[in-house]
C-alpha cells in the first residue's frame, strides 16, 4: 500500500507541474500581430458526410465573411453522404468524392488537389464561424508567414449536463493546444479550425504515411509540418478566429467521439504528447484505485481527498484562464462538481481508444491494439 501511495504521489506531482507549465504557457501567448495589407487567396475545404442538418448554417456564415469574395472560395467535398447533404449546398462548390475513396483525409486531399488558393483553411460541416474568421486568419498568416496555424475552437453553449461537461473538457484541451504550440512543446490542434499553405501540404506529401488511419487529418498532418518547420507553426489566440462546434447530443455519441480521438495516440510520432497522455491516464487510474481502496482503509481516504484537492487547486487556474479567453468563465462554477466524472471518463475513453471500437459517420472502426485501425 505504501508503495502504491508513493508512486501515486510522484505521478500526481509530475502531472501538477505539467498543468502549471501549461497555465504559464497559455498566459504567455502574446496578442497576435495582424497584417493590414491582406491579399491572400484562400480555399476553404469542408469534408462533409451526413450533415444535412448542419451544413446550411456553416455555408451561411461563409457567405457573410468580411473578406473580399474574389479572394476566397469554398469547396464542399461530399464523402458519400446517405442523407440530403448534397441538396443543402447553397454556397460554394460541391465536389463528390470518387467511389474508390472514403474518409475525411481523402476528402480534404481531394479538395486541395482541385483548388488554387494559396492558403488552405479547413473546418467541419457542423461548425459556425464568425464574420471576421477568414480575415483574421489571413491577416495572421500574412504577418507571420506561418506554415501551419492551429486556431481556437469551442463548444456551443448548452445548459444540459452533458453540454456543460463537454465544454469544460474542450476548454482544457484548447488550453493545452495553445500552450503546447506556443512553447513548441509538442504538436496539437483541432481539425475544425486549421490553416496551412497549399504548397506546404504538397511539400510534406499531404497525408501520405498516415492515410490508413481513419482520423488524424489534424494532428498527424500538423506533426509532419512541425517536424520540417518547428519555428513556423503557431496557435492563433484571437477571439475573432474562434470556431464554434456543436456538442454531442448524448453520452454515447460523446464517448464515441472521445474514443476516436484517443485512438490516434498510438500513431503519434511526437512521443512527447504520447507520454503526456500516458501520465494523465496513469494519474486518473491511481485516483480510481485510491477511491476503491478508501472504502476499506480510512487512511487511504484522507490521502485520496488530499491529492484530489491538490489536483483541483492546480487545474482550476489553468482552465479558468482559458475560459476567460473564450468568454465562458461562468462554466467554472461546475468545475469541481465534474471532477470525479472527468476521472472516470478519461479512464474509459483511454482504454477503449486503445483496444475498443467506435462508430464515426456511420462507419464502424475497430482498434486492434496492434497499431492498426481497421474498418469493419
Amino acid at each position: 500500500m505504501a508503495i502504491f501511495l508513493f508512486i501515486f504521489f510522484l505521478l500526481l506531482a509530475a502531472y501538477c507541474l505539467l498543468v502549471d507549465y501549461y497555465r504559464r504557457a497559455w498566459n504567455s501567448i502574446p496578442a497576435p500581430v495582424l497584417s493590414e495589407n491582406i491579399q491572400v487567396k484562400i480555399s476553404v475545404i469542408v469534408a462533409a458526410r451526413n450533415e444535412e442538418n448542419n451544413i446550411g448554417n456553416l455555408l451561411e456564415d461563409l457567405a457573410r465573411q468580411d473578406y473580399p469574395k474574389e479572394f476566397y472560395e469554398v469547396i464542399i467535398v461530399n464523402d458519400h453522404s446517405t442523407d440530403g447533404t448534397a441538396n443543402r449546398i447553397s454556397f460554394g462548390r460541391l465536389m463528390e468524392l470518387p467511389s474508390h475513396l472514403e474518409g475525411k483525409k481523402n476528402a480534404i486531399a481531394f479538395g486541395i488537389d482541385a483548388v488554387q488558393g494559396e492558403l488552405i483553411i479547413t473546418t467541419d460541416a457542423d461548425c459556425r464561424v464568425p464574420p471576421g474568421w477568414l480575415k483574421t486568419i489571413a491577416a495572421f498568416y500574412s504577418a507571420t508567414g506561418a506554415k501551419f496555424i492551429a486556431a481556437p475552437v469551442m463548444i456551443a453553449p448548452s445548459r444540459s449536463l452533458l453540454g456543460i461537461f463537454q465544454s469544460l473538457d474542450f476548454l482544457t484541451m484548447q488550453g493545452i493546444t495553445g500552450a503546447s504550440v506556443h512553447r513548441k512543446f509538442h504538436s496539437m490542434c483541432n481539425g475544425a479550425n486549421l490553416a496551412y499553405p497549399r504548397n506546404i501540404f504538397f511539400e510534406v506529401n499531404g497525408f501520405e504515411g498516415v492515410d490508413n488511419i481513419p482520423s488524424g487529418d489534424d494532428m498527424l498532418l500538423m506533426h509532419k509540418i512541425f517536424t520540417r518547420y518547428p519555428g513556423e507553426v503557431f496557435y492563433l489566440k484571437e477571439q475573432g478566429a474562434i470556431v464554434t462546434t456543436v456538442a454531442e447530443k448524448n453520452w454515447k455519441d460523446f464517448l464515441q467521439q472521445r474514443v476516436r480521438w484517443a485512438s490516434k495516440a498510438v500513431h503519434y510520432k511526437d512521443k512527447r504528447i504520447f507520454y503526456e497522455l500516458l501520465l494523465t491516464y496513469l494519474v486518473n487510474v491511481c485516483f480510481l484505485a485510491a477511491a476503491i481502496i478508501s472504502f476499506f482503509n480510512s487512511y487511504t481516504l484522507g490521502f485520496f481527498l488530499l491529492l484530489l484537492l491538490a489536483k483541483v487547486i492546480v487545474e482550476f487556474p489553468f482552465v479558468n484562464a482559458v475560459a476567460i479567453f473564450f468568454n465562458r468563465r461562468r462554466l467554472m462554477r461546475y468545475f469541481v462538481f465534474f471532477e470525479p466524472l472527468h476521472i472516470i471518463y478519461i479512464i474509459i475513453s483511454g482504454w477503449l481508444g486503445r483496444f475498443g471500437s467506435y462508430t464515426w459517420k456511420s462507419r464502424k472502426i475497430k482498434n486492434t491494439g496492434a497499431h492498426k485501425v481497421l474498418i469493419v
